[in-house]
């Protein structure tokens, strides 16, 4: 395989992950670009490379600057801007993370915390109901806290960490 049919086979792969991830295929594709350009590349660049229009490119790329995964960068002698990725994929994980506890984890934990504090009339569906909340909202504690604590990590002591809990 060629380099140029690898790139684009990452590129195309990329894309269907990052919307497992909670990004448009396109979004992760402008991140994979940036991820593999050796430089940081203008929204013209990406355009062409991509062949979307400036306006997906512009969406996508404020996308990106809102996760936190790429960021702008100043180019001497030029007016256009451009951009560059995280190129640490742990820290890109860590991001990412983030982000999708942001997104994700707070808002569901906010809404279990104010049902699970509801008055109930006794009945079987009421019984079930708080239940089933109470079990939601452990969980999503339980899920909150180790985000926060892959968030916090270093890589080192993740995986030692993770090979203790095989072993």
């Amino acid at each position: 395989m060629k380099y140029t049919e690898a790139k684009e086979e990452l590129i195309q792969a990329w894309g269907n992950l990052g919307y497992s991830w909670g990004l448009n295929k396109t979004m992760a594709q402008i991140h994979a670009l940036l991820m593999v350009s050796p430089k940081a590349l203008s929204t013209e660049e990406i355009m062409q490379e991509l062949s979307i229009s400036r306006g997906n490119a512009n969406m996508n790329v404020r996308a990106l600057l809102d996760w936190g995964i790429i960021s702008r960068v100043s180019v001497a002698g030029e007016r256009k801007e451009f951009f560059k990725s995280e190129k640490d994929v742990w820290a890109l994980a860590r991001q990412v993370a983030k982000e999708r506890r942001k997104r994700e984890l707070e808002p569901i934990l906010k809404v279990l915390k104010e049902v699970n504090d509801v008055q109930t009339d006794g009945s079987e569906e009421a019984k079930e109901f708080k239940k089933v909340v109470k079990e939601l909202k452990n969980f999503a504690e339980k899920s909150d806290g180790l985000l926060e604590t892959f968030i916090k990590a270093e890589e080192s002591w993740f995986w030692n960490t993770v090979l203790k809990m095989m072993k």
